[in-house]
């Protein structure tokens, strides 16, 4: 245990100059949602916000953490046309993230950078008969892959587009492609 904590310690004292450049950032962003459960798949339109904080390294490079909270407006219903008012509906709900970044800053202005985490998202099923309805959740733990460039409008203003993949329990994975605009503080 004092192995960890000195090894803990060590790695504290060279960050802190590091962390002197730090920046954290707040982006809104939406784009391009494909939900896919056992090959079929769904599009929609994803929206949500991320904010994280970029660490400095040697060279240019950049490691940095990002936490996620988006939505979906994928949706999919099914009629019975045999028995009138029946009606069945699965939707996706909230997307939770947390990944880590590692980039390399291209130019002045611009960052490429690759990220990888875990994903939590919910799927919702509503049903109605006409009269009675009833509806359910579940959870899907996951892990996200993905990548993407960042350029700089001024000192605190970006935009950022980016591609993620993510890949859930029960054959359920998802492509995004993102456009955001942030502030970096």
């Amino acid at each position: 245990m004092k192995k960890f904590a000195i090894a803990g310690a060590a790695a504290a004292l060279f960050a802190i100059p590091a962390a002197a450049n730090a920046e954290a950032f707040l982006q809104v962003e939406t784009g391009l949602d494909s939900v896919s459960v056992s090959g079929d798949s769904d599009e929609g339109v994803n929206y949500g916000i991320s904010a994280g904080y970029d660490l400095p390294l040697s060279g240019g490079m950049f490691v940095g953490i990002q936490g996620t909270v988006a939505d979906s407006t994928v949706k999919e219903c099914a009629s019975d046309i045999f028995t009138a008012g029946d009606r069945l509906c699965v939707k996706t709900g909230r997307d939770l993230a947390a990944v880590v970044r590692l980039g390399t800053s291209v130019g002045e202005k611009s960052k490429l950078y690759v990220l990888g985490g875990y994903t939590n998202a919910r799927i919702r099923a509503t049903y109605t008969d006409g009269v009675n309805s009833a509806s359910d959740g579940a959870n899907g733990d996951g892990f996200r892959l993905g990548a993407g460039y960042q350029y700089d409008l001024s000192d605190r203003l970006f935009l950022k587009a980016e591609y993620r993949y993510s890949n859930y329990e029960s054959d359920v994975s998802r492509h995004n492609a993102i456009v955001a605009l942030g502030a970096k503080f």
